[in-house]
């Protein structure tokens, strides 16, 4: 199985993207997350849509919108609404985890790798086949 996240943008008007492409496909929608961390002293979320994988080819998409939002713990946000109010059109509840900064990493897919990771180590993904 191929996982990979795919970066919709920060989620400024991008966001509207992500919220259409899981409204179009929300019979493989399989999971939406919220990752928390803190960018140069400033608390932000990443918006996650996790697709049922494909098949045949067996590829799950991961679609983010990274970074960009303001923590909903810290700073209410309309973005963040419309992430919720996704959730009560899914009838899905929204999984919440503490992640570190992409920051930190010399590359964007060692970030993203290191995600994957924690989303199968918790079960939130299929295992690697």
């Amino acid at each position: 199985m191929i996982q990979r996240f795919i970066e919709i943008g920060e989620g400024y008007s991008d966001i509207y993207e992500l919220l259409e492409t899981a409204k179009a496909n929300k019979h493989r929608v399989s999971r939406l997350l919220v990752l928390h961390t803190e960018v140069n002293n400033n608390p932000v979320s990443s918006l996650v849509v996790a697709m049922q994988p494909t098949n045949p080819g067996d590829f799950q998409a991961l679609y983010i919108c990274r970074e960009g939002i303001p923590n909903p713990h810290v700073k209410e946000n309309k973005r963040y609404d419309l992430f919720k109010e996704l959730a009560t059109y899914l009838q899905m509840d929204i999984i919440e985890l503490d992640v570190k900064p992409s920051t930190i990493f010399s590359e964007i897919d060692l970030y993203y790798q290191h995600l994957i990771g924690i989303l199968r180590l918790n079960h939130y993904i299929p295992p690697l086949r």
